[in-house]
Formats: C-alpha cells, structure tokens, sequence
C-alpha cells in the first residue's frame, strides 16, 4: 500500500514536498514513480527513482525545479518540487514497480497510491 501526503494549496513560486509512504517491508526491492494528473488531461510522468537511487529521470516540464529521492529506513520516496506554477496543479500519485525498464511508462508499475492533491494559486 502506498500513501502520498504533503499535497496542498500553494502560491505560483513556493516549493512543496510530497512524501509517499508504503507499507511493505521489500520497499528497497522496488522503483518509484511520481505521476500527475489534471482534470481533463493524461496522466503525466513526473520522475523516477530506481531501486538503489542511481537512476532518475524526469519530465521535461518538471526536471530544472524538482528532486526525487528516498530513504529505505523509512520506506518513503520524496518530490521536492520548487518554482510551482500553475500548470504544476493536478493530483499526484506515487507508484512501484519491481521492474527496472522505462521507469517514464505507467503501465510499468504495479501498484499506486490513492493521490494527493496539489493546487498552485498564479
């Protein structure tokens, strides 16, 4: 079970950080994912991380102002998001994987957290 928190409403130009937290105890076993997702547009990659931490990638509408990373001790993942804009509104979702291919593509991960919403006021 993956749970994501830290989401809220936020002016154009502050930062924020989203947290997403699971519950199994093989979490270092897996890749994580942020995806993010607007009324009326398709979810849309955010960044990665790979299992040790030594792959991440990110969007290209995302990459100069964010940071992913995580701590197996406590078996969270982090977004550091800075800059926001408006267009950064939209739910956010956590996801895992235990593949180590195209860590950008939704359908390579097995499970999702419920989203949390993040709203930037311009």
């Amino acid at each position: 079970q993956l749970v994501e928190s830290g989401g809220g409403l936020v002016q154009a130009g502050d930062s924020l950080r989203l947290s997403c937290t699971a519950s199994e105890d093989t979490f270092s076993n897996y890749a994580l994912g942020w995806f993010r997702q607007a009324p009326g547009k398709q979810r849309e990659f955010v960044a990665a991380i790979s299992k040790n931490g030594g792959n991440t990638p990110y969007g290209d509408s995302v990459k100069a102002r964010s940071t992913i990373s995580r701590d197996n001790r406590k078996n969270t993942v982090y977004l550091q998001m800075n800059s926001l804009k408006f267009e950064d509104s939209a739910s956010y979702y956590c996801a895992a994987t235990p593949r180590i291919i195209d860590l950008r593509s939704a359908l390579q991960y097995d499970y999702w957290g419920r989203g949390t919403q993040v709203t930037v006021s311009s």
